[in-house]
């Protein structure tokens, strides 16, 4: 939990030969060791290998027959768990994310795990990736102050749903989920 929250504020960037995407997190679910709703919890296969690098790698995965998600690996190496990257702020390659986008409000184009994979042109050939090394996809700081962090039950499962592993900035536009859980 403590790397889903620590991400509130930071940036991902991909670099891709067209330019450069990037987006400040500003939302993030935590999906610890032993979790019943993560991947990991029945063990290591050819879909979620990546979970199990250690900490700081992305393990990128198809889902819902429509969308790529990208989680953060939080553990060490073998052990499964890592943080869901929900939403972000669009930052840089506005118009490069736009035209991936279709016509979908500034707002929007972050709003969602799928929203932004789909920004950030994000696919299974980043899974595996070391996002805290150079590449083409990582991790950065920012100056940006990050606002207050809420926190909430994650959104769209079905196993241990009264956790409160959903963290946030709060008041920001771009953040996903319903109203009741944005504030």
């Amino acid at each position: 939990m403590a790397l889903a929250r620590y991400l509130i504020g930071k940036v991902l960037v991909h670099d891709i030969d067209s330019g450069r995407l990037s987006g400040r997190i500003v939302e993030t679910e935590a999906y610890p060791a032993g979790d019943a709703a993560g991947h990991a919890f029945h063990g290591k296969t050819r879909r979620n290998r990546s979970l199990f690098l250690e900490r700081g790698h992305a393990y990128v995965y198809f889902a819902y027959g429509s969308s790529f998600l990208l989680n953060v690996t939080s553990e060490a190496s073998g052990v499964g768990a890592g943080a869901l990257l929900r939403a972000i702020e669009p930052l840089e390659g506005l118009e490069l994310m736009a035209g991936s986008c279709g016509s979908t409000p500034l707002a929007d184009v972050g709003r969602g795990p799928g929203r932004l994979t789909k920004a950030l042109q994000v696919d299974l050939r980043q899974d595996g990736l070391d996002l805290c090394a150079a590449g083409p996809l990582w991790l950065a700081a920012t100056e940006q102050r990050t606002g207050t962090i809420g926190k909430s039950v994650r959104i769209g499962i079905t196993r241990n749903v009264h956790r409160t592993w959903r963290f946030y900035e709060r008041g920001n536009a771009h953040v996903s989920g319903p109203k009741k859980l944005r504030r």
